[in-house]
């Protein structure tokens, strides 16, 4: 099961490279559970990695990489998490032996992440039937005529159904992967995985993957410099009018702009960045509820709580159990 940072043990990660595999999704993996991260000022690292293949020897997509010498499919048997990544050919079906790797792997109760196009193959394992799913968009139309029974949602980034989670674009699995290390060791060190990336923090799953539309007749204005004065003003009572006298454009174009360079709206986002903080805060011991949603711009104790478990499934009260300065005396010493 998913451990939070008060545990001793790493969280173990297994990653399946199948033939075909794309080298993208296994980097991704491999960079945010697998390197050591001694900026956090740990005694240990927070996940160990294995890869493991069907065969002695497997050929990634295109040929460009031939990965062997890493164990067998039994390395999932110790695994809490078990990593899918994707690969271009969606048509042919998977390994049997994968398919049943995945298979045992979920039933034992440990947590099954797919990135890109790797839920074909855990709808093809039967773990997706009558769960929400996504995958990368130009493969939705296979996806529903080959998988029915699943709730495709193919304009969000992913999908968090609890011991199942699914990524959509290989870009997506970054937003996937640093969702994980939130869920497991809270809002600071997942930050702190992120600036490492030079990755954006926290991009909610239900960010559209992409905005088709023509090219515009004149230069969109970046939202960055915004984002940033905002960041900075979060504990005042900022609303999306301010944000967008700031911009000195209308709430209506404020809000395209939103939705074309972020795939979300400025409340929402304004929302998220206000929970995250509040997260933080109370990972640095703030016990004060009130305190907290005054500092955090969520207002009172009230909507501050409603919040933080909507985003984290946790109440401020557990969540500062799980996360908070005494949960992590263990590891940060």
């Amino acid at each position: 099961m998913p451990q939070g940072s008060s545990q001793h043990r790493p969280h173990k990660v297994a990653v399946i490279v199948d033939e075909g595999t794309n080298p993208f999704e296994v980097g991704v993996a491999t960079e945010l559970f697998g390197l050591p991260r001694p900026e956090l000022g740990l005694p240990g690292p927070l996940y160990e990695v294995a890869l493991c293949t069907p065969t002695r020897e497997v050929r990634m997509n295109h040929g460009f990489f031939t990965l062997s010498g890493v164990p067998g499919l039994e390395a999932v048997d110790d695994a809490d998490t078990l990593v899918v990544p994707g690969r271009p050919d969606n048509v042919v079906p998977r390994d049997e032996d994968v398919l049943e790797a995945i298979r045992r792997t979920h039933a034992r109760g440990a947590r099954v992440m797919s990135l890109c196009t790797g839920s074909f193959a855990l709808a093809e394992a039967g773990l997706l039937d009558g769960l929400r799913a996504t995958t990368h968009w130009m493969w939705a139309g296979l996806f529903r005529e080959l998988h029915p029974k699943v709730r495709l949602e193919a304009d969000v980034l992913f999908i968090d159904e609890g011991g199942i989670l699914t990524a959509a674009g290989s870009a997506a699995a970054l937003d996937l992967g640093l969702h994980v290390v939130r869920r497991d060791h809270g809002a600071e060190i997942a930050n702190a995985v992120s600036r490492r990336l030079v990755f954006a923090a926290h991009r909610d799953g239900g960010q559209r993957q992409f905005v088709e539309r023509p090219l515009p007749d004149v230069r969109e204005e970046s939202l960055g410099p915004l984002l940033a004065w905002a960041q900075e003003r979060l504990g005042e009572p900022l609303t999306v009018g301010d944000l967008a006298i700031r911009a000195a454009v209308s709430p209506a174009t404020l809000h395209r702009r939103f939705r074309v360079q972020l795939g979300t709206t400025p409340l929402a986002w304004l929302t998220g960045e206000r929970v995250a903080l509040a997260c933080r805060l109370i990972e640095r011991g703030e016990e004060r509820l009130d305190v907290v949603a005054a500092r955090s711009g969520l207002g009172t104790a009230a909507n501050l709580r409603a919040r933080v478990r909507r985003e984290t499934g946790l109440s401020p009260s557990a969540y500062r159990r799980r996360f908070g300065p005494a949960a992590g005396e263990a590891v940060r010493v």
